[in-house]
């Protein structure tokens, strides 16, 4: 089962195997800690009826246990009947050499968790981030006049000399650009949520993608027409799509495909901070053929300045999960080489029905 028992044993992070039908195989002492049980009475056991997850990834996870590949799962609160739930980011991977064993890592956030439950932390988290936008936009300022002065100087230069002030400006340009995404990042504005049809905010995010940085890709939609309303922020969702798109775009080759995908879920469901159930059965895929996250970044995806990309700021899908999770919803990735898929999930509007979208 595990070759390595003395290796097993000593891996700091908890660790679970699962057999085919989900049962608790073997737990690790850091597992047994974490979760506050011993190793009799969670082997054995199902696995979702031990651990409490404050996600609806039962599906993702048995796609990745068909199809054999990792799910990675960030910014969770985990926990079981004997311990209060933990932020935390979880691993999913096939155990090797086997066709049905499954390995679950959890790694805790403990810091993450201290700053939500701190209110002087989250005053200081808070302060920071004000500070970094207050930043940004002096900057911003003298910068713009760098660029303007050297767009005059080359006015009056030679071809070679150019080279240089174009540089400055597309430097220049590229500090705005990170400037404007930390400005973004420290807008905290609450949601202004009512119901929605989320096909017309993909249908505009889409357009200007199609028109603008996805003018290389094709794209192809697989809408759900019977989709009920959305209850979520329209601009601050648009910005979401916009980033997924902008994110898969770059990721795509000249000609490569863009799916976005709409269905619905009445399965998932989220556990929020009060205790309460919330159900989010409004799902939205944004999915390119690219060569899919880095494996040392995958956990760390969602994190700021974490990017997969030569001069990539980091801040875009950082954004993209503060807005969706402000907005009371939830998003996940699951990359392989050729294949990258962002499924965003959103509360269903309530009392309000759509018609036909077409």
């Amino acid at each position: 089962m595990i070759q390595d028992t003395a290796l097993w044993s000593s891996l700091p992070a908890p660790a679970l195997l699962l057999g085919a039908d989900d049962k608790i195989l073997l737990t690790n002492p850091a597992a047994q800690a974490f979760l506050n049980m011993s190793e009799k009475a969670l082997s054995g056991a199902i696995l979702w009826d031990m651990i409490m997850i404050d996600a609806p990834l039962e599906t993702a996870y048995e796609r990745a246990r068909t199809e054999r590949t990792s799910l990675f799962i960030n910014d969770v609160d985990v926990g079981s009947g004997m311990r209060v739930p933990m932020q935390a980011n979880i691993q999913f991977s096939p155990l090797s050499g086997t066709d049905d064993k499954m390995i679950m890592m959890i790694s805790p956030r403990e810091i993450a968790s201290r700053i939500t439950q701190n209110g002087n932390s989250s005053k200081a988290a808070k302060s920071a981030i004000g500070m970094a936008e207050m930043l940004a936009h002096e900057i911003k300022n003298p910068l713009a006049g760098i660029t303007g002065a050297a767009q005059l100087i080359s006015m009056n230069l030679g071809p070679e000399d150019r080279e240089l002030t174009d540089m400055i400006v597309e430097e220049s340009r590229r500090i705005v650009d990170l400037l404007e995404n930390v400005e973004q990042f420290g807008n905290l504005r609450k949601p202004e949520r009512a119901p929605l049809n989320i096909h017309d905010v993909l249908d505009r995010a889409r357009q200007s993608a199609s028109v603008g940085f996805g003018s290389h890709m094709f794209f192809v939609m697989e809408y759900d027409p019977s989709l009920p309303a959305a209850f979520a922020d329209a601009d601050q969702l648009q910005q979401v799509f916009l980033n997924l798109l902008k994110n898969a775009s770059e990721a795509g080759g000249e000609g490569g495909t863009i799916r976005i995908r709409t269905f619905y879920d009445a399965s998932l469901r989220v556990r929020q901070a009060d205790g309460m159930q919330a159900r989010l059965p409004l799902q939205v895929e944004i999915i390119d053929d690219g060569p899919g996250i880095p494996s040392e970044i995958a956990n760390d995806i969602f994190e700021p300045f974490i990017s997969g990309r030569e001069n990539g700021t980091g801040l875009g899908l950082a954004l993209v999960s503060k807005l969706v999770h402000d907005g009371g919803g939830w998003i996940a990735v699951d990359s392989v080489p050729g294949q990258t898929k962002f499924r965003v999930s959103l509360p269903q509007a309530p009392n309000e029905t759509l018609q036909e979208t077409g």
